[in-house]
């Protein structure tokens, strides 16, 4: 049964972001996939990758290891996926080899001179929480993005649950990974949203080790669960409702109170003014990082320096 492990350190004040990189594969088991945020993958990628570039921020990137594929002939026979799988892949997308595979997205990243982590999203985002999902399934998704990115000259360390579904932890640790995006303590949206302002909750995060010793680094915002109607509203009469959370956070973590871990999707960045709410963000971190003792971390060097520091001496080196 899976569950969080008690806190193994002091918090430390430092933020990290965390991306969910997938293209296609995000959407490809829904019946009626989002059209703008399906068609948005490459774009936002490409966007997010600049402004974290401009501010030299680093991010934990978590890849779905298919997008490291040149090409293939979308059976993957050897995979013990359930029936129907793949078939978008085989069918609606046949054609679509821009959602199906980004060897170069996927350089672009590990080229970048803002020394990203490059994680996993699994091979092709199988929920790993749901009952269905054996750990035969769980483990083959491991076992080919370990092998993909060891194609590359990589190793992976961290993972990103799709849809943040927690699961088959004790795999996860026997495939060679060290640490995984937990759960926010807080729901996304507008709830989670009034809840902390309302209650006056820290968004701040402890990470902790787990009875199998991985290293489980919480989400504490999802940077894009305000959206639509509501938002245009909010912002004609106020401001970025998300924008103005995400900036709480960091000023927490500046106060040297904890991990700020805020988190989003490529996808995500559909239009110019999402774009902004991003700029607005790093930049602001990047100026924090200047004038404060504010880090930047990754997944990666979390779970190092909570494997790796006593407890009292825990702080991250500052960039």
């Amino acid at each position: 049964m899976d569950g969080v492990g008690s806190p193994s350190v002091v918090p430390v004040g430092s933020v990290v972001i965390s991306i969910d990189a997938e293209l296609g594969w995000g959407f490809h088991d829904l019946d009626e996939p989002p059209r703008d945020r399906v068609e948005s993958g490459r774009r936002g990628w490409e966007s997010l990758l600049s402004i974290l570039e401009r501010h030299d921020v680093p991010a934990t990137w978590a890849v779905v290891g298919h997008l490291m594929l040149e090409d293939c002939d979308g059976e993957h026979a050897d995979h013990p996926a359930p029936p129907g799988w793949f078939e978008r892949e085989r069918t609606t997308w046949r054609e679509r080899p821009d959602l199906r595979f980004g060897p170069d997205l996927v350089r672009a990243v590990v080229d970048s001179p803002a020394d990203h982590e490059f994680a996993s999203h699994t091979f092709s985002h199988v929920l790993f929480g749901d009952l269905e999902t054996t750990r035969e399934l769980a483990v083959a998704e491991l076992e080919r993005a370990q092998d993909l990115a060891a194609d590359w000259g990589l190793a992976l360390e961290s993972l990103v649950y799709p849809r943040n579904d927690v699961g088959h932890r004790e795999a996860l640790a026997d495939c060679g990974f060290h640490a995984y995006r937990g759960r926010s303590p807080t729901p996304d949206g507008v709830v989670g949203l009034l809840d902390s302002r309302l209650r006056n909750r820290s968004l701040l995060v402890e990470p902790s080790v787990d009875e199998y010793g991985l290293v489980n680094v919480p989400a504490s915002l999802f940077l894009f669960g305000f959206e639509g109607p509501l938002r245009t509203v909010a912002e004609s009469v106020w401001t970025d409702p998300m924008l103005a959370q995400a900036r709480r956070g960091v000023d927490q973590a500046a106060a040297g109170d904890g991990v700020f871990h805020v988190w989003l999707h490529p996808n995500n960045l559909v239009s110019e003014r999402d774009d902004a709410r991003l700029e607005a963000l790093v930049g602001y971190i990047a100026r924090l990082r200047e004038r404060t003792d504010l880090t930047v971390e990754t997944m990666g060097s979390v779970a190092a320096r909570v494997l790796e520091s006593p407890a009292d001496d825990s702080f991250p080196t500052p960039r």
